[in-house]
C-alpha cells in the first residue's frame, strides 16, 4: 500500500513547530539535540505514513512521536543524570495538538512557542544575516544547504556561519521571554528579517529561480504570528505584513507559463490575487492607526499605488514618486534611489530618469546589481540610442543572478539587434528597494 504524503510546506511548517516547541521544553541548551530528534522523527513519518497511511491528525503524531524520539536521545546519553530534569519534562509533558490539513487555529502555546523562537532568533549577540540564516533554518525548515544558496555563500561557510549562531542562541538559558524589557528592540530586528525573508524570496539573488514562493509563503506565515500576537501587532508589523500581501498578489503574474519573467507593464493584471489585495489594503489600513510612519508603511502604500491601478498606463507614477522622495529620505539608499529615478522616468520621461539615476550617491554600490544597467539600457532606447542600451544590457547580463534574468536580458538584447529596440516595454518602475537583496549579497 502506498499513501499520498503531505507536500514539503507541510513538513517545513512542523519542523518548525516542533523544534520550537521542544526546546522550549528542554531548553536552547540542548537546540541541537531538538534539531536531530525532528529531523528523525520526520524522517521516519515519511516511511510509516507511505507503508501505512496517514493517521487522522498528522501533527498530533509529529508531536508525540517528536517527543517520544527525544526522550530516548536523552536516555541513550552516558551523561543521562544530567539530562534527568529534562527527561521528566518531556515525559510528563501533555501531547500538544497542532492543526490538521484542514488549517484549524494553533493552540496559545505552540503559536508562542514558535514566536519566543522567532525572538530567540533575533538576539541582539547575533548578526544580521545570521538572524535570517536561523529564521530560515529553524523557521522555515530549510536544511543549511538551502540557506547556502539563499545566501550565495558555500555550504561550509553557511554551516559555519549557523553553528556560531546556534552556539549564541544556546547560551541562553530559555526560549526568548515575550515580556522582557526589550521587546520592542528585538520585534524591530524580527520585522528585518522577515522583510528580508520575504524579499529574498520575491525578488532575490537565487542562481537557480528569480522567484521562490517557498520563502515568500514561510514569511507571510510568520508575519501572521506577529499580526496575531497583541504585543506584537504594531502599526509597523501590519505595515509589513500588508506589503508581503501586496506583493505576493502579484506573483502569479512575475512569470508567464514559460517560467519567463514579465516586467510589471505587460502583466496580465487578471492573474493577480485579488483576495491578497483585499488583504494587503485592510493591514495597510489598520497600520495607519499609529502616529508614526516606517518604511514598511511607505513601500506598503507603493506596492498598494500598483496594485490599485487598472492599467500599466494608468498607474499614478506622482504619487510613487512622492512615495520614494519619503522612503529616500526614511533611508537612503542607493536602489531606492534607483527605484526613484525610474519612478521619475514614467512621470517626466526619459531624458529626467537618466539624469537621476547618473546622480544616485553611493552607485559605486550598485556594481553588482543587474538592474542598474538595465535601467540606463531602457532609458537609452527611450531616448532613441539603440547603441548605448545595447551595452548596458549586455552589462546587466554579465550581472544576472540566474538563467530567468539572463534571458529576459538576452531578449531585450535581441530586440535592438532585430531593430524592435525602440518598441520597448517600459521598466516595471517598482524595482527592489536597497535592502531587498542585502541577505543574498553577504
Amino acid at each position: 500500500m502506498t499513501a499520498t504524503l503531505p507536500d514539503d510546506r507541510f513538513f517545513r511548517r512542523e519542523s518548525a513547530r516542533l523544534v520550537a516547541t521542544l526546546t522550549r521544553v528542554l531548553g536552547v541548551r540542548h537546540l541541537t539535540l531538538a534539531e536531530d530528534a525532528v529531523q528523525e522523527t520526520l524522517a521516519a513519518a515519511v516511511q510509516v505514513w507511505a507503508f501505512r497511511g496517514l493517521p487522522d491528525n498528522p501533527s498530533a503524531w509529529l508531536m508525540t512521536a517528536a517527543r517520544n524520539r527525544a526522550i530516548s536521545m536523552l536516555r541513550r546519553e552516558r551523561t543521562s543524570r544530567r539530562f534527568a530534569p529534562e527527561i521528566g519534562r518531556l515525559a510528563e509533558a501533555e501531547s500538544v495538538h497542532t492543526p490538521d490539513s484542514a488549517g484549524a487555529h494553533l493552540p496559545e502555546p505552540l503559536r508562542d512557542d514558535e514566536l519566543r523562537m522567532m525572538f530567540s532568533c533575533c538576539s541582539p549577540d547575533v548578526s544580521e544575516d545570521a538572524q535570517v540564516a536561523l529564521v530560515l533554518s529553524l523557521l522555515c525548515g530549510f536544511s543549511a544547504h538551502e540557506v547556502a544558496e539563499a545566501f550565495l555563500v558555500s555550504l561550509a561557510a553557511m554551516e559555519k556561519r549557523l553553528a556560531r549562531a546556534k552556539k549564541v542562541l544556546s547560551g541562553s538559558r530559555a526560549l526568548f521571554d515575550l515580556g522582557a524589557r526589550d521587546f520592542d528592540a528585538r520585534l524591530t530586528a524580527v520585522h528585518r528579517a522577515l522583510y528580508l525573508l520575504f524579499n529574498e524570496g520575491y525578488h532575490g539573488a537565487s542562481p537557480d529561480a528569480v522567484v521562490r514562493r517557498d520563502l515568500c509563503q514561510e514569511a507571510m506565515r510568520l508575519g501572521a504570528l506577529l499580526v496575531a500576537h497583541a504585543p506584537a501587532a504594531t502599526p509597523a508589523t501590519h505595515a509589513l505584513v500588508a506589503l508581503m500581501c501586496l506583493d505576493a498578489a502579484r506573483l502569479p503574474g512575475r512569470l508567464d507559463e514559460a517560467g519567463e519573467l514579465t516586467e510589471l507593464s505587460r502583466q496580465d493584471r487578471t492573474r493577480w490575487d485579488g483576495r491578497l489585495i483585499a488583504q494587503g489594503l485592510e493591514l495597510l489600513e489598520r497600520s495607519a492607526r499609529g502616529e508614526v510612519v516606517s518604511e514598511y508603511h511607505l513601500e506598503a502604500a507603493i506596492a498598494a499605488s500598483h496594485a490599485l491601478a487598472p492599467t500599466a498606463e494608468q498607474t499614478p507614477w506622482g504619487e510613487i514618486v512622492q512615495l520614494y522622495d519619503a522612503l529616500l529620505r526614511l533611508r537612503p539608499s542607493p536602489v531606492v534611489a534607483l527605484n526613484r529615478a525610474v519612478a521619475i522616468a514614467e512621470r517626466d520621461g526619459p531624458e529626467s530618469g537618466m539624469r537621476e539615476l547618473q546622480q544616485i550617491r553611493g552607485a559605486e554600490r550598485l556594481a553588482a546589481y543587474p538592474f542598474y544597467p538595465a535601467a540606463l539600457g531602457e532609458l537609452e532606447l527611450r531616448r532613441g540610442r539603440p547603441r548605448a542600451a545595447r551595452k548596458h544590457f549586455q552589462a546587466a547580463r554579465r550581472l544576472a543572478r540566474n538563467p530567468a534574468e539572463r534571458r529576459f536580458l538576452e531578449a531585450r538584447i535581441a530586440s535592438i539587434d532585430a531593430g524592435r529596440g525602440g518598441q520597448t516595454e517600459r521598466s516595471d518602475g517598482e524595482g527592489p528597494d536597497g535592502e531587498r537583496h542585502r541577505a543574498a549579497e553577504r
